[in-house]
């Protein structure tokens, strides 16, 4: 009798172990294809490979992302062309929203809570020698010569791209400001422009440049040694700014001029933006979506390992595994979370 209560238990034991296996390896996207998007800047490339890896792995079929400039990705995610993104930026992005976002799409979960930071930077040797605390200082004659890289009398500032949030709102404080005549904001390629920037003032130039964060740039130019923050003359929101007015000015900043520091930018939430059709027949996605998040030292480390000629796919790959070996525990249990989501 002893031998067979043994025998049942041991079995039962077995069991238990292989229902907790199958549990742990249960894949509720099997046979679903998904679609994703990426954004054109390449310091969320990161996010976005992270997440396609935790949807490969509960069974979905991920394809190569689209790389997409902010207002086509939001319009095509709302006609369900694409499933999702990891790139939302919000408040920052929210005047590109279509009419009916909110009701084809959701923005879900925080890759960053507020980890979005953004405003413009000077090389601290210039701001020490011409007193730069803010853009207005730039309308001063031998500021303007100082930072005039081409000779037209304007002071060049390595700016966003059309097609990004932030290049809408430099645009902004131009004109808001009344910098137009005393600023150009050169609108190239980021990764291009900030190449050339950092070239000159590795040479012993001027640099003047708006960035955010996460972001390879505060990591080879560090706040407050190499570079510092600035002011903007005075908090002048943009309508999709002025639901989070008091994200503008940020306390504590390393490297800022002052304390607090008027960035003029509103220190956004990276969100996933996903279309609501998808979501709603794909909880296992959706919870996974929720519950993926990052640490800015995290991203930042990646992204100056991408700068430094790490940014192949095959790289970006080496770089997941690499983190989620080194989060494993918390990555299984995004997993286990999805996974239950389904049942």
């Amino acid at each position: 009798m002893i031998l067979k209560k043994v025998v049942i238990g041991a079995a039962l034991a077995a069991m238990t172990m292989t229902g907790a296996v199958l549990a742990d390896n249960h894949q509720p996207g099997e046979g679903v294809t998904v679609k994703p998007a990426r954004a054109t800047w390449d310091t969320g490339f990161f996010q976005e490979a992270l997440v396609a890896r935790g949807l490969e792995t509960l069974g979905y079929d991920v394809e190569k992302p689209k790389t997409l400039v902010n207002p086509i990705f939001y319009k095509t995610v709302t006609l369900g062309d694409i499933d999702y993104w990891t790139n939302g930026w919000f408040p920052m992005h929210n005047d590109q929203l279509p009419n009916n976002f909110d009701e084809k799409a959701e923005k879900i979960g925080y890759v960053m809570k507020a980890g979005g930071l953004g405003g413009y930077l000077v090389s601290k040797k210039d701001a020490d020698k011409y007193n730069i605390t803010s853009l207005e200082d730039f309308k001063r004659p031998e500021v303007k010569k100082a930072f005039d890289t081409n000779g037209d009398g304007k002071a060049d500032l390595t700016a966003c791209p059309p097609g990004w949030g932030c290049e809408k709102i430099i645009t902004h404080h131009m004109d808001v400001y009344g910098l137009k005549d005393a600023i150009n904001p050169v609108q190239a390629s980021y990764a291009a422009g900030m190449a050339s920037a950092m070239a000159g003032y590795k040479n012993g130039g001027p640099i003047f440049f708006y960035t955010w964060a996460p972001n390879w740039t505060i990591f080879k130019l560090k706040p407050g040694k190499d570079v510092v923050w600035i002011n903007v003359p005075e908090i002048n929101p943009t309508k999709a700014q002025s639901v989070a007015v008091e994200r503008m000015t940020i306390s504590g900043l390393e490297g800022a001029v002052s304390d607090p520091v008027k960035l003029g930018f509103v220190a956004s939430d990276i969100q996933i933006v996903a279309n609501k059709k998808f979501t709603k027949q794909n909880p296992a996605a959706r919870k996974f979506f929720e519950v993926f998040t990052l640490q800015l030292a995290d991203v930042n480390e990646q992204n100056t390992r991408m700068n430094d000629g790490e940014k192949s796919a095959q790289d970006i790959q080496g770089h997941v595994d690499e983190w989620i070996a080194k989060n494993q525990d918390k990555w299984n249990g995004w997993l286990t979370e999805a996974r239950n989501a389904a049942k």
